[in-house]
């Protein structure tokens, strides 16, 4: 089985981006704020707008499952305050549940939450508590970053984010550490701003004992884990000389990265580099790097052809990458797959 644990929902119907745009009018002009009544979504639309897209291209790459979650470029934290944030990530959740119930063959949900700077960040708990036990879902995506490239919260290790912490323990749960859009214009959102928080929520977690009060605590980072295997030496330096244990033990039963890098030789030193039991297979698949790659004919996301391709990987590890990490690493989702006779 091969299961994408990184799938965004990027081509949601338009009537949702127009909705979105009418609320971020009404911020300034309240009586122009829409209801969330006014946004009408039939499931006929929402299965041609996976059957399509994701669906399709996950039957031609041959992947099963994708753990699907809202847009991260749509969740915006920086937009609004606390309120235009939870009605946004009640509507972007409730879809991602509905492909779910749709596809329930290939779509398993994954919640964004209602984040907003300076907002302390058990505000939200109640819409993660829904989204678990209503919707059955089976990670969150955590936005260390909610001011959009600016960086005013607390390092992932500061207590504020202890409340959020607890809730994914006692669930069993994932957060993957994912940032939205960047409004920082020294940032290009994916090209920079995702890579750099990748590295960063690393770093934070390095020079940090959150795992010492959290030793079941589950973060996913996401692109192939930005810089860190590339720098893999100097994190492992690092580490040392802030007196902390060797990576393999700080950081490494809590970190998990995936294999969203479009290249052989980027795969090629993930694997080499990285645990194999630290590696979980994704795509990002369809997100920021959409077109065909003129060196290999293939798509830059297909990233199958990546893990299938490299050395360094023996058909056991190739399981524990497309399979078995995940279900590891998801316990809920191994769960729901085991109810299935999966």
């Amino acid at each position: 089985m091969i299961i994408d644990v990184h799938g965004h929902y990027t081509t949601a119907p338009k009537a949702l981006e127009d909705w979105r745009n009418k609320q971020i009018a009404g911020i300034k002009d309240p009586a122009s704020m829409p209801k969330v009544s006014e946004l009408k979504i039939s499931d006929d639309e929402l299965r041609e707008s996976i059957e399509l897209n994701q669906l399709a291209k996950m039957k031609e790459r041959g992947s099963d499952i994708t753990i699907f979650s809202p847009r991260a470029s749509f969740m915006a934290h920086h937009i609004g305050d606390f309120n235009v944030s939870s009605t946004w990530a009640t509507i972007c959740n409730e879809l991602c549940y509905r492909v779910g119930q749709l596809f329930p063959k290939h779509f398993v949900p994954a919640a964004m939450l209602p984040q907003s700077p300076g907002v302390d960040p058990a505000t939200c708990i109640p819409e993660l508590v829904k989204c678990v036990e209503q919707y059955g879902n089976v990670g969150i995506n955590l936005n260390p970053d909610p001011s959009g490239g600016h960086w005013t919260s607390p390092p992932l290790s500061d207590k504020a984010w202890y409340p959020i912490y607890e809730k994914m323990v006692e669930y069993d749960i994932p957060a993957m550490i994912h940032v939205s859009t960047s409004c920082n214009s020294c940032f290009h959102t994916t090209g920079a701003h995702y890579l750099n928080a990748d590295t960063t929520a690393f770093m934070q977690c390095l020079t940090s004992d959150l795992f010492k009060d959290f030793p079941t605590l589950k973060f996913l980072i996401p692109h192939g884990g930005g810089a860190v295997p590339y720098h893999w030496g100097r994190f492992r330096g690092l580490a040392q000389e802030l007196k902390k244990p060797l990576l393999s033990e700080h950081l490494l039963n809590n970190i998990f990265f995936d294999t969203c890098v479009y290249h052989q030789p980027g795969i090629d030193l993930l694997t080499k580099v990285i645990p194999v039991k630290n590696i979980l297979f994704a795509s990002e698949m369809i997100g920021a790097v959409r077109g065909i790659d003129p060196e290999t004919g293939h798509y830059f996301d297909d990233t199958k052809r990546y893990v299938q391709a490299t050395a360094n990987l023996n058909d056991q590890d190739r399981y524990m990458v497309f399979e078995g990490n995940a279900r590891r690493v998801f316990k809920r989702l191994d769960d729901q797959l085991t109810a299935k006779g999966l």
